[in-house]
């Protein structure tokens, strides 16, 4: 498909969201009064600050793979077959204000769900969706995502990618819903002219430069295939992890879940989906309580084999978007840039 291009004033951008939003429920990044910035549900554009600026602390996808999500309900009528109720899911989503790392994330999570076996529960909150993403000018501190092919811009997967050039945005279209927006709302956009693509283009290569950490993701990715990380860099990242699973609830890939059943009366429950890590103690405990791997020496190791190996090996392409997020959120200092220094500069 060609791209279109177009020109939207950043004083017509409410307008355009609520007119997309008329119908449909809107996410877009909030600042909220502590200061932090959210990927957050907005019921009314009026008063809300959509932050562009900074760096999302949360993901999307706990909007498309909920952390605790009710499956279904079930209840029994004096012990006859059970009857089973589906919980309804949401309306279609303007997801605003994505980063390139938080698209390729989705993109990521549609091959996990929908590629092989279609995970009903996902698919009904990703279907019509609008993905409305915004392209990194400048990486922001921690991010990677140039190592890992996710960003600064993206190719595809968006309906369209805004560029901020000051007082208006640069916006290409990825799909056809896209194209679809721009025909049915023409009078927000205007013609982009030369100079605006130049500018564009210019953007895009200085974004490039701008990123302030190198991390050798291609070395440490060799370096897992062949079998050439050292034992030590095992136990020493294992011997700092805590166990809390920060690093998998704020990883936009991660997509480990367990199932249980809640009983809710003597005759009725309901199955709940709850996300998993894989870096908890009892993830790979069996149900008679033997737990084949080794925990203190191998949480670590299955959280980047998985995101640096059997993914590249199944899919690819890393798990890893190179958002950074988990380096902030690691108080254990074993985050994922941590181990593929260790790996590729020895920093043991």
């Amino acid at each position: 498909m060609k791209t279109i291009s177009k020109v939207l004033k950043k004083d017509h951008l409410k307008s355009l969201l609520r007119k997309l939003a008329k119908d449909r429920q809107l996410v877009a990044p909030v600042r909220n009064s502590y200061g932090d910035t959210l990927f957050t549900e907005i019921e009314a554009l009026d008063g809300v600050e959509i932050d562009l600026d900074n760096q999302a602390q949360s993901s999307l996808k706990s909007f498309l793979f909920p952390q605790q999500q009710v499956l279904f309900e079930y209840s029994t009528d004096q012990g006859s077959a059970p009857v089973y109720k589906a919980i309804d899911s949401d309306g279609p989503t303007v997801f605003f204000g994505l980063r390139s790392c938080d698209l390729a994330a989705i993109l990521y999570m549609d091959v996990i769900f929908l590629k092989e076996v279609k995970d009903p529960y996902y698919r009904q909150k990703r279907e019509n969706n609008i993905l409305i993403s915004i392209g990194c000018n400048e990486p922001f501190s921690n991010c990677f995502c140039r190592q890992t092919k996710s960003g600064p811009f993206m190719e595809y997967g968006f309906d369209l990618q805004l560029t901020d050039l000051g007082d208006r945005f640069f916006v290409e279209t990825g799909r056809a819903q896209g194209e679809e927006i721009i025909q049915q709302w023409a009078h927000f956009f205007s013609p982009a002219s030369k100079e605006d693509e130049k500018a564009q283009y210019q953007m895009r290569l200085e974004a490039q430069g701008n990123f302030k950490r190198q991390v050798l993701v291609d070395l440490a990715i060799r370096k897992l295939k062949d079998d050439l990380v050292p034992e030590e860099v095992w136990s020493k990242l294992s011997s700092r992890c805590q166990d809390c699973g920060g690093c998998a609830y704020i990883c936009p890939t991660c997509t480990c879940f367990t199932i249980n059943d809640r009983k809710i009366s003597t005759d009725s429950g309901e199955r709940i989906r709850t996300w998993d890590a894989c870096t908890f103690a009892g993830f790979t405990t069996m149900a008679g309580g033997h737990n084949p791997v080794d925990m203190k020496q191998n949480r670590m190791k299955r959280r980047f084999m998985h995101k640096l190996y059997y993914d590249v090996k199944s899919h690819n392409r890393t798990s890893c978007v190179g958002c950074g997020r988990c380096v902030d959120m690691c108080f254990g200092g074993v985050d994922i840039i941590k181990f593929i220094n260790m790996v590729g500069q020895g920093e043991i």
